[in-house]
């Protein structure tokens, strides 16, 4: 196995200070800027952005291919956690280990700070020379499908709707490849688009995609679980507090950590029909699995 912590570090140390230099190089009030600096320099795993890389890497393609679109989704992803800790929603006050973002820089500002993110997101890839004009359209329809309302905001949305209620396998899995699956489906295809994948195996990355999706959300649903609010930055047990549906709730938690093994084996699987090494996907297909944070 690929020591994917190292080649996250490595990848991170040009793609961080770029993420950055994007927001400060706007013509914007310092304000706004501070609050999305803020959200975005809280770090977090860098997975989405971090896996579109490692795509591009499995077709041979350099990274700096994939920057703006990879900073493009780091900032769909970081205005959904600003607006989702909000008070109308979830309610937080920690994430990442940090006081939340409205806590710090006021409600008001916090949303216009997850809209700018929002809408910035869009602004990068339609402005970047590094793709054809074709590719950009296709990115940019690829990334509002997968964070709007047939994406991301519609899994969101049914999440909300889903609490205190018992709700059916499908149900959560809908959610989940919703809520959570989709902008990690959008690391995954970005990156085939961009690196020249062809239809078949395209199809084969979509279900790689899909795999490691719902096992992202099953993990964390165990970690809300067994982990420690040191580790994962956050208070645990609020799924339970909330009563919201999860695997382990439906599943017990020894079904729901078989559910995820068998989410891992259909990503290997896909992988391994795909017809060339991927060692760096099998990676981290295998640190969303373990992760403890």
């Amino acid at each position: 196995m690929t020591n994917i912590k190292r080649y996250i570090e490595e990848k991170c140390f040009v793609f961080e200070p770029y993420l950055l230099e994007r927001v400060e190089m706007l013509q914007a009030p310092e304000s706004i800027k501070k609050s999305m600096a803020y959200s975005l320099k809280a770090g977090g795993k860098r997975i989405r952005p971090m896996l579109l890389l490692a795509v591009l890497e499995t077709y041979g393609q350099k990274a700096e291919k994939g920057l703006d679109a990879a900073c493009a989704l780091e900032m769909i992803h970081t205005y959904s956690l600003i607006h989702d800790d909000l008070p109308a929603m979830d309610d937080d006050a920690l994430r990442r280990g940090q006081p939340t973002n409205h806590k710090v820089f006021g409600e008001a500002t916090a949303i216009l700070a997850g809209d700018a993110l929002l809408t910035y997101a869009f602004e990068l890839i339609a402005s970047s020379t590094v793709q054809s004009p074709e590719h950009s359209i296709k990115l940019i329809q690829m990334l509002a499908s997968a964070a709007g309302p047939e994406g991301m905001v519609g899994g969101q949305m049914a999440d909300m709707e889903g609490e205190r209620r018992v709700l059916s396998l499908s149900e959560l899995e809908y959610i989940h490849l919703h809520k959570t699956g989709r902008l990690l489906a959008f690391s995954v295809m970005a990156g085939a688009l961009i690196g020249g994948a062809d239809e078949r195996e395209t199809a084969l990355l979509e279900k790689y995609a899909r795999h490691i999706g719902l096992a992202f959300q099953i993990r964390d649903d165990i970690l809300d679980v067994e982990g420690t609010e040191e580790e994962i930055g956050k208070p645990v047990g609020s799924d339970e507090s909330n009563e919201k549906s999860t695997y382990p709730s439906l599943l017990s938690l020894t079904g729901a950590k078989e559910k995820l093994a068998e989410e891992l084996k259909g990503a290997y699987d896909a992988l391994a029909s795909l017809g060339r090494p991927a060692p760096l996907l099998e990676s981290f297909a295998s640190l969303i699995v373990e992760r403890t944070t």
